[in-house]
């Protein structure tokens, strides 16, 4: 099932999809066995938006880009917490990116998600979700790669319930991703996207210390 509603375009900020995205999952309000999962660190806003509007807890799903040598915005595969990697198969053929490279990349980029991990949870151990209902939450899709992963790594602990969930995507990612979930909840699929950030007033990078505060608040309530 994939529910489509409008939603002001250009889209103002990571506040604005959030609130918005929330709406269109009321059906999940105050739901015992459900849980956000962030995709940090854009993902962070949008999803704490949607838990503090629904009263459902947040956490995070950590997962890195890897992106292709010379052109890091573009991703030729990403990598997810518990070990899991996807790659992206057209993307290492046009570049023609060799298996060296790909685990330099793949090494420098688990580097920076166990940096991460130590910085936003600390000590806080990981949520169980086997049986849960999963709201999986990032700022766009472009590619699709970084929200397979989270999606992969997400099913290891089998839960009853995956849903996707972002304000706008392209057709690519959504094709690819609707078959591994159970349900897409994204306002916006363009014919053409080239970047999330075109789709947005405001799209300036989120930093560490604004995952972290909300985080804090967060997990205080």
């Amino acid at each position: 099932m994939m529910r489509k509603a409008q939603i002001e375009v250009p889209i103002p900020d990571r506040v604005a999809a959030g609130k918005a995205l929330a709406r269109l999952l009321d059906a999940y309000r105050n739901q015992s066995d459900t849980i956000v999962l962030a995709l940090p660190r854009g993902g962070v806003p949008v999803a704490w938006e949607i838990a503090r509007e629904l009263a459902l807890p947040l956490d995070l799903m950590l997962v890195r880009k890897l992106g292709m040598p010379g052109h890091e915005e573009y991703a030729m595969g990403a990598i997810a917490s518990g070990g899991v990697r996807v790659l992206n198969e057209e993307a290492l053929r046009y570049g023609r990116v060799d298996a060296a490279t790909i685990e330099r990349v793949t090494e420098r980029q688990t580097r920076e998600l166990e940096r991460r991990d130590h910085l936003y949870r600390g000590s806080r151990p990981l949520p169980g979700l086997q049986g849960c209902q999963v709201l999986l939450v990032d700022d766009g899709l472009a590619t699709g790669s970084t929200m397979r992963a989270a999606v992969l790594a997400v099913r290891q602990q089998a839960p009853a319930r995956i849903v996707l969930v972002a304000p706008v995507a392209s057709t690519d990612a959504i094709a690819m991703l609707r078959p591994l979930v159970d349900e897409v909840v994204c306002p916006l699929v363009p014919d053409a996207l080239s970047s999330i950030g075109e789709w947005y007033s405001d799209f300036g990078q989120t930093s560490d210390e604004e995952v972290q505060a909300l985080l804090r608040q967060a997990w205080a309530r």
